[in-house]
């Protein structure tokens, strides 16, 4: 007979302890310990099986498996296709994180009506709404299809007899937080009921070739909520980033077993809807002003996407002992080493400034070939001289001093010409094996110093 056991489990990275703590030691965090009922002794779980279970699966030699390429479903949001790596594959568990109401209902119901108009089953299963509020949701954003199904329910027992009647092609879980496993005795929302009922719609995607969308909710940090191993076992992670008080929302992939990551889609939220932006550097420049110091432009990529991005920097005299050194959409530790490259390389005294640097339009930048723009954008916000309306500026900065070669130059260069720049500041190690554009004066330099010097 099996019997009731008491243990405690953080919500933050499942680690299971026999007594409550108000520390982890798994992750460290305080007061995640949530006590949970566990039933010990024999019971009937479900194994997980890629193939038919009537037949035995035999491992077999790399060299005599038969390859094809995936068949995939594009949708018409071509922002969605290219961050899912060229539309939705078949059998995959595709996971999307963000904040309450940025918009992930709205994309998904989007994305099952255009997909249902393809007469294909697409069945939505809401957690957290009735299936007339969906239906309102749906009027408003002027959906409609017969091949689109609604079905609210959070019993996955129910769920799973539902898709076996349906047999839809795509199925939508909004969200995984209110899904819960009536075999599971913690209650919804759980480590073990969001590991439980995860696992049981991973079996159901990879035996049925069902394609699976599944609504996570985030922790203040941002990070999906529910332990990491959720993020480890779906195909595919998406987050939905933006500000509620703009109306643009950045889609963005981390991981994708189909594709490229660190992809990235932008959409704008509008009365009816979200629509996709096929030109985001255009929205970030608009509002930039001409001849004010410490503005930049750097091309920046995005997976495979060049995007232009302003970076503004704003440096003054500080009133205290120590100097502010704070930074939106860039990381504050690499503010702070381009200032001090700055000061020991260039002879900038930058000791006693504060430092306020922001990537415009909420876009979030992390890789090294910002480091140049964002390095004269602090030296034109210093010295007061802003740099020409027409400039771009690419490259990574070291700490001796020197600007390092960059991948996909070429991309980069091109965008730049497109919206109408006309001298770009390069490392000068991407100097040539690539054709320059026409109209566009490509100056390639070996350390700050010489950039500072081309542009004031």
């Amino acid at each position: 007979m099996a019997k009731k056991k008491t243990k405690y489990i953080c919500q933050s990275c499942g680690y299971e302890s026999a007594k409550w703590m108000g520390r982890c030691p798994g992750c460290g965090e305080w007061n995640q310990m949530v006590e949970e009922v566990n039933i010990v002794g024999k019971q009937p779980r479900h194994s997980f099986q890629h193939t038919d279970p009537n037949h035995q699966s035999k491992a077999t030699s790399i060299t005599s498996i038969a390859t094809k390429r995936e068949p995939r479903v594009t949708t018409q949001m071509k922002e969605l296709n290219r961050v899912l790596g060229g539309g939705v594959v078949a059998g995959s568990l595709v996971l999307i994180g963000g904040d309450p109401g940025i918009g992930k209902s709205t994309l998904l119901l989007q994305v099952s009506a255009q997909l249902a108009k393809t007469e294909q089953k697409v069945l939505y299963i809401s957690g957290e709404e009735s299936i007339r509020q969906t239906k309102l949701r749906a009027d408003r954003l002027h959906v409609s299809s017969p091949e689109l199904y609604i079905y609210a329910e959070t019993n996955l027992e129910a769920i799973h007899l539902t898709i076996d009647e349906i047999s839809p092609q795509f199925v939508v879980i909004d969200s995984i937080q209110t899904v819960y496993h009536p075999e599971v005795t913690s209650a919804p929302g759980s480590v073990s009921q969001v590991r439980e009922c995860t696992s049981e719609l991973m079996r159901i995607a990879k035996t049925k070739g069902i394609a699976i969308f599944i609504v996570g909710h985030v922790t203040k940090e941002g990070a999906i909520a529910g332990p990491r191993l959720l993020e480890h076992m779906v195909d595919t992670v998406l987050y939905f980033e933006g500000e509620r008080h703009h109306t643009y929302r950045i889609l963005r992939a981390v991981k994708n077993r189909f594709g490229s990551t660190n992809e990235m889609g932008i959409f704008e939220m509008k009365e009816s809807g979200l629509t996709e932006v096929e030109n985001p550097s255009e929205i970030f420049l608009e509002e930039r002003s001409k001849g004010a110091s410490g503005s930049t432009v750097v091309a920046s990529m995005e997976g495979t996407r060049p995007v232009l991005v302003e970076i503004q920097a704003l440096i003054s005299p500080t009133s205290f002992g120590n100097p502010r050194r704070m930074a939106t959409g860039i990381d504050h530790n690499r503010v702070s080493l381009l200032m001090a490259v700055l000061e020991k390389r260039v002879g900038l005294l930058l000791q006693n400034q504060d430092a306020y640097l922001k990537a415009a339009g909420g876009v979030k930048l992390d890789e090294p070939a910002i480091d140049l723009a964002v390095a004269i954008s602090i030296a034109s916000s210093f010295r007061d001289q802003p740099t020409r309306a027409t400039d771009c500026m690419i490259g990574e900065v070291g700490l001796t001093g020197e600007v390092r070669r960059v991948s996909r130059i070429e991309q980069r260069v091109q965008e730049a010409a497109k919206l109408g720049f006309e001298r770009i500041i390069i490392p000068e190690n991407n100097l040539g094996g690539w054709t320059i554009p026409g109209g566009v004066e490509v100056i390639g330099v070996k350390t700050v110093g010489d950039a500072l010097q081309q542009i004031f």
